[in-house]
């Protein structure tokens, strides 16, 4: 049954892009829908990283996590290397919630 859903999910995917590919040309948006269309998906994409960043199970997430997040932001912000960006901010929320910190 999981592999059934699974390879659902990949078609139904697969048939969603295909189809974007397909009928480019045949969909003529207006220019405001055109200049819409990447600002929708940098949306989608930043309310997918706030959920991500500041709720586990449907609840607030606790200080920690967004803590660690807003250190990782500023980090990158700077250009620091990656693995620097990953380990202050997984840092920063370890030691917050090792100091009692939800």
């Amino acid at each position: 049954m999981l592999i059934a859903v699974i390879v659902a999910l990949a078609v139904g995917t697969y048939a969603f892009r295909v189809s974007g590919v397909l009928l480019r040309d045949r969909l003529d948006l207006p220019a405001w829908a055109r200049a819409l269309l990447p600002v929708g998906a940098a949306a989608l994409l930043a309310a997918l990283a706030a959920t991500a960043a500041l709720t586990e199970v449907g609840r607030f997430a606790g200080w920690a996590r967004p803590a660690g997040v807003l250190v990782g932001v500023l980090l990158a912000w700077r250009r620091a290397p990656f693995v620097l960006v990953v380990v202050a901010a997984a840092g920063t929320a370890a030691l917050l919630r090792l100091a009692g910190v939800p």
